[in-house]
């Protein structure tokens, strides 16, 4: 399982900032990719893809908030069910 961050076009001023702030590795989408897009991405989503690259499912950390223990495992279990 590999995890990343996509960054929306348009947000590239806060690049530095946000590699700054943790150890994922963090890629720029662009407008011919326009991944946000594609996959309908909402500020702060964890998209989920399948071993093709298809888009399996969608947690969203706003709603979400992971300092809750559930919320926390939810995410775990999606995450693993998602590697498998």
């Amino acid at each position: 399982m590999r995890l990343f961050a996509v960054n929306a076009v348009g947000l590239e001023g806060a690049l530095d900032v946000m590699a700054a702030g943790g150890d994922i590795p963090l890629l720029q989408d662009i407008l011919t990719v326009d991944v946000w897009h594609t996959w309908a991405v909402t500020y702060r989503d964890v998209v989920l893809l399948d071993g093709e690259n298809k888009k399996v499912g969608v947690y969203n950390l706003t709603s979400h908030d992971l300092g809750n223990e559930a919320n926390y495992a939810e995410l775990k279990a999606l995450l693993l069910d998602a590697a498998r």
